[in-house]
């Protein structure tokens, strides 16, 4: 590229066109008037003008015609320049392509995120409801069970009471009539324990006014003539050992082993028994189920 130098120029009027000289920079005016010239100075300067001008001209022209080259230097260079902002721009575009793709990919993304996690909310809560319904459907069916074993057990309890009834007096009238032949001394028996009812319990009491458990077994069978052992490991065993399935009015009730039995009584029919119980309640009358027996004799 060229070097223009800074130059100073001097304008003069030459026949009323202004023209720009070049003039030294180190040019001294020492005044603004200018002085008188002779003809021949005048032709001299006017000379020196005209020169000065076509130099001026000619540097002027070369000057455009520099100017005018410089276009076809950067026509020539335009294609280059178009090429790479054509690349810069595909670029662009590609790139601007590439990040609305990714949006693209990120949305679908982000929906089939959102779809499972729905989905998965939707079976847990599909799930927590069957399992609410199966847990609601089984304490259902445990409510109906326990409703249908308490009517099982009311039936049997009815069922056995029943037949306890039947028994007691089955074994009522077996007494009875045992009474009524002779052989039943089974009536005394009874008759004296009931009329003990309600005295005092105290320990080696055979009575009258009070006994302990086995005073007043061996005191009822002496009213009908049996003699029994004073003590209850004895009297468990001094008749014939009977189930408590297949008791009889008189049978002699033992709690503990036969042989080391703590406790006697008498049964009496119907399930029940009198004995001589403990000091706070005395003699009384008890169902059986109250404190079931271990075993029992049979001495009549």
């Amino acid at each position: 590229m060229p070097i223009v130098a800074h130059v100073t120029f001097i304008e003069l009027n030459l026949r009323g066109l202004i023209v720009r000289c070049p003039m030294s920079p180190n040019a001294h005016i020492t005044s603004h008037r200018k002085p008188r010239r002779t003809a021949t100075q005048s032709w001299v300067v006017r000379t020196g003008v005209a020169g000065g001008v076509l130099s001026t001209l000619a540097v002027a022209g070369a000057g455009s015609a520099t100017a005018v080259e410089k276009p076809t230097e950067a026509t020539m260079e335009m294609p280059a320049v178009n090429a790479t902002l054509a690349t810069s721009i595909a670029q662009s575009a590609a790139a601007t392509t590439q990040t609305a793709f990714d949006y693209q990919v990120r949305a679908q993304q982000d929906d089939a995120a959102d779809s499972a996690r729905h989905a998965a909310k939707k079976a847990k809560d599909e799930a927590d409801r069957k399992a609410e319904a199966e847990k609601k459907a089984a304490e259902a069916q445990e409510k109906r069970d326990a409703e249908q074993a308490r009517a099982s057990r009311a039936t049997e309890r009815k069922s056995l009471s029943v037949k306890a009834a039947t028994g007691s007096a089955e074994e009522a009238a077996g007494a009875a009539s045992s009474a009524s032949t002779g052989s039943g001394n089974a009536a005394t028996l009874v008759s004296f324990l009931q009329a003990q009812l309600g005295k005092a319990y105290v320990m080696g009491s055979t009575g009258p006014s009070s006994y302990d458990c086995s005073g007043l077994v061996m005191a009822a069978y002496s009213q009908i003539g049996i003699d029994l052992p004073r003590v209850s490991q004895d009297q468990s065993t001094a008749g014939t050992q009977v189930s408590l399935g297949n008791l009889q009015v008189g049978d002699i009730l033992y709690w503990g082993s036969a042989g080391s039995a703590y406790h006697v009584g008498v049964y009496i029919g119907g399930g029940k028994f009198i004995g001589a119980q403990n000091p706070s309640t005395g003699i009384v009358e008890r169902d059986m189920s109250y404190s079931p027996p271990t075993g029992a004799v049979r001495v009549m």
